[in-house]
């Protein structure tokens, strides 16, 4: 027996038990495992493989038995499993660990069989090797290192065909992770792979076997018969049956509404309406089975940190991303928490003095950034010692926005370069009507018509009529007016809320940049159907003037903060990819190709949304403290969601036709011609568009070759449809669903979930912090509408003598600064782990040679994409990307180190 178990038992062995002879040099013994390192992310990663110089103690069948009715020989198999351990395991879990091990020792092992491709000739039922334990579980457990390799032998019949299926019941106490399990020795089909990278729970948590196929794609009609009936029964686990709470051990996927995000128990005003269903259409989110609240049966009971919300197992945050999200969520809370502590003992919301107690957040220490009074410091004594041990966790970083101008941010050429720029580029659109024309009810919001003349704008064309300008494609918008108008009597009557509906008119200069030649600030009619009290600002000629075109351009960020947040970032890609994901698991068997193709794009992201309703989408979470829509944010991101959202038209072409930007064009290399020829994030993601779009058209041909092989694929139509009709319920009836019946079908819709998941989410999350981190430049919120000597003369003298502390007065406070800065901080961060896209997969993932060849393709498509992308920041004819204090746009290049780098494309959305 190893040392291991010797000392976690006591027990010696005798003189039998000697040590086998040495090795010959030169050459690995016969049970000998070969360690072969692959490449993982940016390490090594163990994958265990028998080693090809295993002997068979038998040779395979030739036939002649089964000929003459004689039993077949018997052959050796063995399973190598690759086992991850945990980094730091607490006391409990080492407990645990040796009590494992000392149940591996009388027989409560882990325990493995081998399913056949083939069925027995009689039974019909697919053949099977026998059960086998894993033999060196205990001997391993003093082995340091993050991956373990164990073996377990099977004695198997010569004809038992490839295994396509193993089974393992874990009869441990704790769950493992099991990464991947090799199966070779004896039988004539070679070594075969089993992709697992999964937790099996103990049969006392969960009982039964896990089954794990081999990394072979089949079609659901090309299943071997010996894998059938395995591959139904694991969906109809996977499905379950919808009852019961969820356990943090479970692997069910289904769906909900979100009616979790408010807490009606604490009190009137933690309700939030239900999102989801006829009255307020929603995508669904994964279902937890937790009761309702005491007070309002329909509204789900929350789990609220530190306690865990329920994803299936897989889904949850690996080691080693949890720890950077740990990491992260340590830095936000004392980034926090001194401010939240002030907040406390003292009804002042407490605003920045001056611009420098704003620099000072990134320079100085804890008390140089908040600017208050000694007293309050001496009631939390506390505050001294936090500030003494962890001040270096309680400075910010400096937001990359600031390093090369810092005061860019006040130019109106860099306040437009950020739309096409910046941290949301897919809300400006093309102009084709002025005056612009909103589509809410008259009757109600009264004429829809924008205030914005022709006398306004005139001067700013560079000679061109208004006509000309829009004929020529010379002049865009943001246009923020009908998102917020409906909403606007609800968000100012929130105390130190105040916000209009925006409209922004941009000029495309000749040049290539553009400029905000027109702001329109709007607010509701007091009456049903009156005209919309409304101020329109045009680039200042004076010191007063250019103080309110501060503050409108302010307003206009905030706006565009919200739509950035509520839409474009969490609908758009967050909200809208769960039910995929949910019904992937539910209806496609891990062995489809289809399946196959998807996975990595799906890693994580039941898990980021879980915890976002836990603490950031729920009621007085982060987004509705932060944000100027307060708690009626997420009824505006409904209301686009069943207004205007369109999955057909989600793909990056198909968007920028849909907004104007661009023009449909079969001579251009993507089939589309830009208005805006220097739109950074419409160049850079063409690029990676097209690489996506190649490799999934190349990897659909190799399974698809016609529309009946689409047609007849139960499992993927049942996706599909699945997606459709359950998890996009409230809109299933729309007529703008792309159909499923061809190939072309099909790689149109994966193209673009791949597209969301991975550069749409990225061009939207990662610059969160590096170029919205200084509050000021992009304020998240407004406390205060521009100053009007008609509606309050005092204010407007306060503003014509300190235009500078009205500007601050006006932007979030203190708390909600930090606590913004804080959590985008945390989002913009890519963790150690994290899978970017066109690296290299590090396991191998298919058995199909075919795939793995289309997929280095991608790869190569990918790093040229990088390459010309770093060639373009440095091209200095493109303005919006290179030039004296510009930042370069680098959130479209593919690899990133881990941190907040403001670059880097993961596979799927996990932060």
């Amino acid at each position: 027996m190893a040392a291991a178990c010797r000392e976690l038992t006591g027990l010696r062995r005798g003189p039998a038990a000697a040590r086998p002879p040495p090795p010959v040099p030169g050459r690995r013994g016969a049970n000998e495992l070969c360690l072969a390192p692959q490449r993982r992310r940016r390490g090594l990663k163990v994958m265990a493989a028998i080693s090809k110089d295993l002997p068979r103690l038998a040779a395979p069948g030739t036939g002649k038995a089964a000929a003459e009715g004689r039993r077949p020989e018997k052959v050796l198999v063995r399973a190598a499993l690759t086992v991850r351990r945990k980094h730091k395991e607490d006391l409990k879990e080492a407990l645990a660990g040796h009590l494992d091990a000392l149940w591996d020792m009388v027989g409560r092992s882990v325990a493995l069989e081998l399913i056949s491709t083939k069925i027995h000739a009689r039974t019909k039922k697919p053949l099977q090797s026998g059960q086998a334990s894993i033999k060196d579980w205990c001997q391993k457990r003093g082995v340091k290192g993050e991956h373990v390799v164990y073996t377990a032998e099977f004695m198997v019949d010569s004809d038992f065909g490839e295994p396509g299926a193993i089974t393992v019941a874990n009869r441990h106490h704790r769950e493992f992770f099991l990464e991947s399990i090799v199966v070779e020795g004896g039988l004539p089909c070679g070594p075969v792979h089993f992709a697992c990278n999964s937790w099996v729970q103990s049969t006392r948590e969960l009982p039964g076997k896990r089954v794990f196929f081999s990394n072979k794609p089949y079609l659901p009609s090309e299943t071997p018969p010996g894998l059938r009936e395995l591959r139904d029964k694991e969906l109809k686990d996977l499905r379950g049956d919808g009852t019961g709470v969820r356990k943090l051990s479970d692997r069910i996927y289904d769906y909900a509404t979100y009616n979790d995000l408010g807490n009606p128990d604490r009190g009137k005003e933690f309700n939030r309406p239900i999102l989801g269903g006829d009255k307020i259409p929603y995508p669904r989110r994964c279902q937890t089975g937790r009761p309702p609240t005491d007070t309002n049966m329909l509204a789900e009971s929350r789990v609220e940190k530190p306690h865990r919300i329920y994803v299936p197992r897989d889904e949850a945050f690996e080691e080693l991303k949890q720890g950077a999200f740990s990491s992260g969520r340590l830095r936000a809370v004392l980034h926090t928490l001194i401010p939240s502590m002030i907040a406390t003992i003292s009804a002042e919301t407490h605003s920045f003095q001056g611009f420098h107690h704003v620099d000072n957040l990134y320079k100085e220490g804890l008390r140089l950034k908040l600017g208050l009074q000694e007293h309050l410091f001496q009631k939390i004594p506390l505050v001294q010692k936090i500030q003494e041990s962890s001040e270096g966790m309680l400075r910010y970083d400096t937001p990359r926005i600031l390093s090369k101008d810092k005061f860019a941010w006040l130019r109106d050429d860099e306040f437009a370069r950020q739309t096409v720029a910046g941290i949301n580029p897919v809300s400006i659109t093309r102009l084709t009507v002025f005056p612009p024309v909103s589509k809410l009810d008259p009757a109600i919001y009264g004429s829809p018509e924008s205030s914005i003349t022709e006398a306004h704008i005139a001067g700013q064309l560079n000679g061109l009529t208004v006509q000309q300008a829009v004929d020529e494609a010379k002049l865009f918008i943001l246009d923020y007016h009908d998102v917020y108008l409906p909403f606007l009597d609800r968000i100012n009557a929130i105390e130190g809320r105040k916000a209009y509906a925006t409209r922004t008119i941009l000029f495309l200069t000749k040049a290539g940049t553009l400029k905000p030649i027109a702001i329109e600030l709007s607010l509701p009619p007091s009456k049903a159907g009156e005209p919309q009290p409304s101020k329109v600002l045009t680039p200042p000629s004076d010191a007063t003037s250019n103080w309110l075109w501060m503050l409108a351009k302010a307003h206009v960020s905030s706006n565009d903060a919200g739509v950035h947040q509520l839409v474009n970032h969490w609908l758009r890609t967050h909200a809208i990819m769960e039910p995929f994901i949910l019904a992937a698991h539910r209806r496609m068997s891990a062995m489809h190709p289809v399946f196959k193709l998807l996975h990595p794009h799906m890693r994580y992201t039941l898990e980021i949304n879980a915890l976002a309703r836990q603490s950031l989408i729920s009621a007085d979470g982060v987004i509705e403290s932060c944000f100027t829509p307060g708690p009626v944010s997420f009824e505006i991101s409904a209301a686009y969601y069943g207004n205007h959202w369109r999955f057909d038209l989600e793909g990056l072409p198909s968007d920028l036709v849909r907004r104007g930007v661009a023009v449909e064009d079969a001579s251009q290399p993507h089939g589309i011609r830009l208005l805006i020829e220097d739109y950074p994030y419409a160049n850079d993601g063409l690029l990676l568009w097209s690489a996506i779009r190649n490799w999934v058209e190349s990897y659909v041909q190799l399974y698809y070759p016609d529309a009946g092989t689409v047609q007849s694929d139960d499992e993927l139509q049942g996706w599909y449809h699945e997606t459709v009709h359950v998890g996009h319920a409230d809109i299933r009836h729309a007529p703008w669903w792309p159909s499923l019946s061809t190939p072309a079908d099909l790689a149109s819709i994966l193209t673009t979930l791949i597209w969301l998941a991975s550069a749409q989410h990225a061009a939207l999350n990662f610059g969160q912090y590096p170029l919205g981190g200084y509050v000021p430049s992009r304020p998240p919120l407004m406390r205060r509408l521009l100053p009007d000597p008609e509606r309050d003369a005092a204010e407007y003298a306060a503003f014509l003598a300190g235009p500078h502390r009205f500007f601050l007065n006006a932007m979030p406070g203190v708390l909600e600064a930090t606590k913004f800065m804080a959590v985008v901080d945390t989002l913009s961060t890519h963790s150690p782990d994290e899978e970017y896209l066109g690296e290299g997969r590090d396991e191998p993932w298919t058995g199909d040679a075919a795939a793995v060849a289309a997929h280095a393709m991608f790869e190569a498509d990918v790093r040229r994409a990088e390459e010309a992308i770093e060639r373009r920041n440095a091209d200095q004819r493109r303005k919006n990307r290179c030039g004296a204090g510009v930042l370069p746009y680098e959130l479209l290049a593919p690899s990133s180190p881990p941190g907040v780098t403001c670059r880097g494309v993961p596979n799927s959305i996990s932060i």
